[in-house]
């Protein structure tokens, strides 16, 4: 049952308006009490250890939690909400560092006709749409890594989720993201060259245009700076970017105050983005020995979108299989496969390897594909859920906010059946949903 109600500015401007008044009407005015719910499941994860702690309870108060613990230890005031989850496994909210809100599956339609056929206004739409799916699921916040060609729309759906218009995860989001100039999507090799064809990224070229794009995304509102550090040239995957150019990136990132995202999978541009600063590489599918101890010497954090790749065979390589969770080892597609053995040999060198998906490759509300596929790659569920939460709030930089149930975090909660640390795929079961003290779905 969905329960969450979304108001809309304009009454909780008025109800603003009724409590200034009564606060100055002599002897009304008085501090207000947050709201609260004990919620009683059969069992917390504790991101923090990776352990399930059987017969605890939390109590919110307002957007935040007030206490957790064992449930004779967690004491609520009279008149607070109940709310009882037998079997069922509550989780900090699930986090996806990987996602696309303004695309969907490409076997419905190609990411070129997405950009160059779909209306911005009925991406946008479809984009809150998506939003609510991903809330729905468990995931109560998304870092969107582009808008692909619907330019500042990203920013409208965030602040609309945050101001309580629609439904939706906490969005921190990239806007535009920077590309080189001609190297990214759509063409324009295959296209006719007088065309001027709408861009899924910012171009540019040198180190001006690379200040000025990003000091533009920055001043429009992006939370984090995304750049495709490579992209497919006519040798294959290879840099567009030199290891300068990138540095110049990152230091105007820098005084933004905004952590940059690479796109990179070719073990230079890689090893470009992780000798320039970069705080987090997406997919790294042909990541060497060499280039993963560079990053986890300096501390950057791996997003291999798994289920993205799986995806993508399962679209386009027109194989008969090899992409499925359950695949036997020997019949992996290559994608897969090497998708996996970077996973493997990433963790070996001692790189963090959180969750970011890349949904809108796949549906949304579909993000726990990634949580198997990390199972798959050699995690422990326990430390799949680990990724998804603790991990993912510390590589965002909202460690202590989001990503566990401890005391002063945000109400960010998620119920599951079963128990996850047994079978990662219990986190397709969701019976409960709250967002900042808010409850969004409830048996």
């Amino acid at each position: 049952m969905r329960t969450g109600s979304i108001r809309h500015p304009l009454y909780a401007r008025g109800m603003a308006c009724l409590f200034l008044a009564i606060s100055a009407s002599p002897g009304l005015a008085q501090e207000a009490e947050p709201w609260h719910t004990l919620i009683r499941p059969e069992r917390v994860f504790d991101a923090a250890t990776g352990e399930v702690r059987s017969g605890w309870a939390v109590l919110v108060a307002g957007e935040r939690i007030q206490s957790v613990g064992p449930v004779e230890d967690v004491r609520a005031p009279r008149g607070a909400r109940v709310v009882d989850l037998p079997g069922a496994t509550l989780l900090p909210g699930l986090i996806d560092a990987h996602s696309h809100l303004f695309l969907h599956p490409y076997d419905e339609t190609l990411w070129d006709d997405q950009v160059l056929k779909e209306a911005r206004a009925y991406r946008t739409l479809m984009a809150g749409v998506n939003a609510e799916r991903t809330l729905m699921s468990g995931f109560t916040l998304l870092r969107d890594l582009g808008s692909e060609g619907a330019g500042w729309a990203d920013l409208a759906v965030r602040d609309a989720i945050a101001d309580g218009l629609i439904p939706g995860p906490r969005v921190l989001t990239a806007t535009l993201a920077i590309a080189a100039t001609a190297s990214y999507a759509p063409g324009p090799r295959g296209w006719d060259p007088d065309l001027a064809l709408p861009q899924g990224a910012q171009m540019v070229t040198g180190e001006t245009e690379i200040r000025r794009a990003v000091r533009e995304q920055a001043g429009h509102g992006a939370d984090v700076i995304k750049v495709y550090a490579d992209f497919r040239r006519a040798s294959g995957t290879a840099p567009t970017f030199t290891l300068s150019e990138l540095e110049v990136l990152v230091d105007e990132a820098t005084a933004a105050g905004l952590p940059v995202s690479a796109h990179a999978s070719s073990p230079e541009g890689m090893r470009r983005a992780a000798l320039a600063g970069a705080r987090t590489i997406e997919h790294g599918s042909e990541g060497t020995a060499a280039v993963f101890s560079l990053m986890a010497e300096r501390g950057v954090v791996f997003y291999p979108t798994l289920a993205a790749a799986a995806a993508y065979d399962e679209y386009f390589s027109g194989l008969d299989g090899g992409w499925e969770l359950d695949s036997p080892e020997a019949e992996l597609s290559p994608r897969i496969g090497g998708s996996l053995q970077a996973v493997r040999e990433a963790r070996q060198a001692g790189v963090v390897v959180g969750l970011g998906s890349d949904v809108g490759v796949f549906p949304h509300g579909e993000s726990w594909r990634e949580l198997a596929w990390l199972v798959r790659a050699g995690m422990s569920p326990a430390e799949a859920l680990q990724a998804a939460t603790v991990v993912n709030a510390r590589a965002l930089g909202l460690e202590g906010t989001v990503g566990e149930i401890w005391q002063g975090a945000y109400a960010d909660l998620v119920a599951v059946e079963g128990d996850p640390t047994a079978s990662v795929e219990a986190v397709r079961n969701v019976v409960f949903v709250m967002k900042g003290g808010q409850v969004y779905l409830e048996p």
